[in-house]
């Protein structure tokens, strides 16, 4: 199998071939390699060389012999070193799967490589000091978004057809719009969801239902739904006019496809959205100081810094005050699916940001002032980590100079299916897959 042939097939399609033996584990496994090492010079997506083994998987799982890679925050696999994307850990592997990397396994993905992401994950830029920035293939002198930027980086650019990726605050999603990317996050009952990115609806479905258990028929009609959408971000931050001017367009192209669509949006207060990601944060620094082998403060960037500091003084009080902010936040988004099935929404507020835009590494700021920081150019994605609401952001527009531009849609609780339906609903009238970026595995 050449690069070319490789890289122009998504999982499902490869994983055809496969199953008619029409090529095999090997031929496709050898292929992914290449294309990764004819790519990743450009792009620094990679934490290390690949690995010289892939790590086993069950060749009859429903993804098996599909070419995969992990994020450096994990899933962790047994005797796989990570880094978290800091300078500060050093030797860190872990003894035994992660329950996400076993289900990884038992589907069949061949893993065979580590991707990058900012320190500890804690920024819309893949831009750590530990590896540098990761390029993004559309237009090298831009970023990748974050966290899962590696990931983001090594599937536009046709080396893998899906990588893992987990979201926070946007970290699926917003890479997928910087990188003209399908990136769902699941619903999930914490700040944090996994999942991975893809180049088609498909593939995100296959990978949902292989890990979910979920059977996702996502070439069923989503049937007539309520849709509301907004440009304006909570927070009253300026948004990208261009950015904005696709998901308008989404909805026109909604409403034309039959769909029921009007200006609505939750009546969220920003100021509960940043109180309540302070959490995700505060995690990441009880992290830090329970590890085994504590972080080298010297060695990390300066937002970690402070986020240490943070978390030695943290009291009861912050916490309880944490939970009550993501109460809102739940309650405003689930009075808003009341009367509501979607909500459409920019995913990023602005294009790509070019190299530096973020500067983590600066001790001026608090934690609260970094997350207000990274809130003002992406306001958009994070309310739904808070509300736990399943959300997916689709490649679906571009600006004049070629970047991707993504557009959000957010459903109910338990609404991954719907989304995945109206999402392949949207790629068949709009469909993306012709798009490609300047650096691509050929």
């Amino acid at each position: 199998m050449k690069v070319g042939e490789y890289s122009a097939l998504d999982a499902v399609a490869l994983r055809a071939l496969l199953t008619a033996r029409e090529v095999s584990p090997n031929e496709v496994e050898t292929a992914a390699r290449a294309a990764v090492n004819m790519v990743n010079p450009d792009l620094n997506a990679l934490t290390g060389e690949l690995f010289s083994d892939a790590l086993h998987s069950d060749p009859n799982g429903p993804l098996a012999g599909i070419p995969f890679a992990i994020k450096d925050s994990g899933p962790f696999a047994r005797g796989v070193p990570f880094t978290l994307g800091s300078r500060s850990i050093r030797g860190a592997t872990s003894s035994a799967d992660s329950p996400l990397m076993q289900k990884f396994r038992q589907a069949g993905l061949v893993t065979i490589g580590q991707t990058t992401q900012p320190e500890l994950g804690l920024s819309f830029a893949t831009e750590s000091l530990r590896y540098g920035p990761t390029r993004n293939p559309w237009a090298l002198d831009r970023g990748v978004g974050g966290s899962s930027g590696g990931a983001a980086a090594l599937v536009a650019a046709g080396a893998l057809p899906l990588a893992h990726a987990s979201d926070a605050a946007g970290s699926i999603r917003i890479p997928a719009s910087h990188c003209g990317l399908v990136g769902l996050k699941p619903g999930s009952t914490t700040l944090i969801a996994e999942l991975a990115l893809s180049r088609t609806v498909r593939d995100t479905s296959a990978l949902f239902a292989a890990l979910s258990g979920r059977g996702v028929d996502e070439r069923r009609g989503p049937g007539v739904l309520r849709v509301g959408v907004t440009t304006v971000a909570w927070s009253g931050v300026d948004v990208d006019g261009r950015v904005a001017a696709v998901a308008t367009s989404i909805a026109r192209e909604l409403e034309w496809i039959g769909h029921r669509v009007g200006a609505a949006t939750p009546a969220i207060e920003a100021s509960d959205v940043v109180g309540c990601e302070l959490l995700a944060a505060w995690e990441a620094g009880r992290a830090m100081l329970t590890a085994p082998v504590p972080p080298d403060r010297r060695l990390l960037e300066g937002v970690s810094r402070t986020l240490l500091d943070e978390t030695l003084v943290l009291s009861a009080a912050d916490v309880a005050a944490a939970h009550a902010a993501r109460a809102r936040v739940t309650r405003a988004v689930d009075t808003y699916f009341e009367s509501h099935d979607v909500l459409v929404t920019p995913t990023f507020g602005q294009l790509p940001l070019r190299h530096g835009t973020l500067d983590y590494d600066n001790d001026e700021y608090t934690v609260c002032e970094w997350l207000e920081r990274i809130l003002e150019v992406g306001p958009f994605t994070a309310p739904f980590n808070v509300s736990g609401n399943p959300a997916i952001s689709l490649p679906l527009g571009e600006s004049a100079e070629g970047l991707p531009i993504g557009v959000q849609l957010v459903a109910a609780h338990g609404g991954e299916e719907l989304l995945l339906r109206l999402s392949a609903q949207l790629e068949q009238c709009m469909p993306w897959k012709a798009r490609e970026p300047s650096i691509f595995a050929h």
